[in-house]
């Protein structure tokens, strides 16, 4: 191992606030070191440490990644940091991929490791290797499978991104109805996710989602003329880190809010494939994206780091990109399974027929 590597493996031990060595000793006092496991559940039950980690992902020497565009939470960088950190090739595999995409092509396209949207892997769990990241007990545990078949990385909330010399400053949905607003979402609820949790957030009431007033507000503007594409909009309805990258490059022209009654989050979760052909690379690539130097890389992307709160208690959470993130107006509201099942199955029912 080169000594740039293994001062890499080093720093994201430290930074998920975890010691080096998990052996044992013997008679003589020697440590004794684990047999590598490359499928092992945790770095300390299948490489003892994390250089031992890192020499059998190097042995492998490739990991294959899928559906995870570089434009989205900066993932280009994550992925050039990754490769170049541990002199490991990543293969990209279809980035454009949806959550589910991304799963019917795993028996073709062999990836390692997934991102996915929470449903999608609670659903799936069965096809993925348990694996728990130094920095585990960080997540929270609503976003964590209890066993380690998932685990988030990282989140966002459902915001308004809107044009200043256009409109005035949404304080809600509601304002959308307003004259002057030409409206988009991000694709089309019926086949993808953060369109679909537009809708949603348009319809929380009291903190409970509503489909039928979601798609009543999506309605009433399609009858006005005002729901449009995204080339024609003042006023687009997507993920804070979308509106706020946008925000980044076009400050004066393009600003994000989230409404303070519609606090709708959601999660991407990570998952180890449990036929990964680089089982070692892939436990490393989780180890990397949950290390306090991962998670901040995704924060530049503007999403929400899901160890936050613990990096920030230790002071290792970059403070000024924090600070660029759009104001959250409180604890996310996290759509459950069922609740979002029977919203899909309203959605499909009316969405074509009232808004098309």
């Amino acid at each position: 191992m080169t000594v740039r590597t293994c001062a890499a493996a080093a720093a994201i031990l430290a930074s998920a606030g975890c010691g080096a060595s998990s052996t044992e000793s013997d008679a003589t006092g020697a440590k004794k070191l684990p047999p590598i496991n490359v499928r092992a559940g945790s770095m300390k039950s299948g490489f003892g440490t994390i250089e031992r980690l890192v020499e059998a992902a190097k042995r492998e020497g490739q990991l294959n990644v899928i559906g995870l565009p570089r434009e989205w939470v900066n993932y280009g960088e994550v992925i050039d940091a990754f490769a170049d950190k541990f002199d490991i090739k990543v293969n990209e595999l279809e980035p454009g991929a949806s959550s589910k995409r991304e799963l019917d092509a795993a028996a073709k396209l062999k990836p390692d490791v997934f991102d996915l949207t929470m449903d999608v892997a609670v659903a799936h769990a069965d096809k993925f290797a348990p694996y728990k990241v130094h920095g585990w007990q960080d997540l929270p545990d609503n976003i964590k499978d209890p066993a380690g078949n998932w685990y988030a990385a990282y989140g966002s909330y459902m915001s308004i991104g809107y044009d200043p010399r256009a409109v005035k400053p949404p304080a809600s949905f509601a304002d959308l109805l307003k004259p002057g607003y030409r409206v988009a979402l991000d694709g089309d609820p019926l086949r993808s996710a953060s369109a679909f949790d537009g809708v949603m957030a348009a319809s929380l009431r009291g903190g409970v989602p509503q489909a039928a007033q979601g798609v009543d507000l999506f309605a009433r503007l399609k009858q006005e003329g005002r729901y449009t594409d995204l080339t024609k909009a003042n006023a687009i309805i997507a993920w804070d880190h979308l509106n706020a990258a946008r925000s980044a490059h076009h400050s004066d022209a393009w600003h994000v809010t989230i409404p303070k009654d519609a606090a709708l989050g959601d999660y991407h979760v990570q998952a180890i494939s449990k036929d990964a052909p680089h089982p070692a690379a892939a436990r490393l690539w989780q180890e990397f994206l949950f290390s306090d130097e991962g998670q901040n890389l995704l924060q530049k992307g503007f999403a929400r780091p899901a160890r936050s709160e613990a990096m920030q208690m230790k002071g290792s959470l970059d403070a000024e990109q924090a600070a660029k993130l759009p104001k959250a107006p409180g604890p996310p509201v996290l759509l459950t399974i069922p609740q979002a099942d029977a919203a899909k199955t309203y959605l499909k029912e009316e969405w074509a027929k009232r808004v098309g």
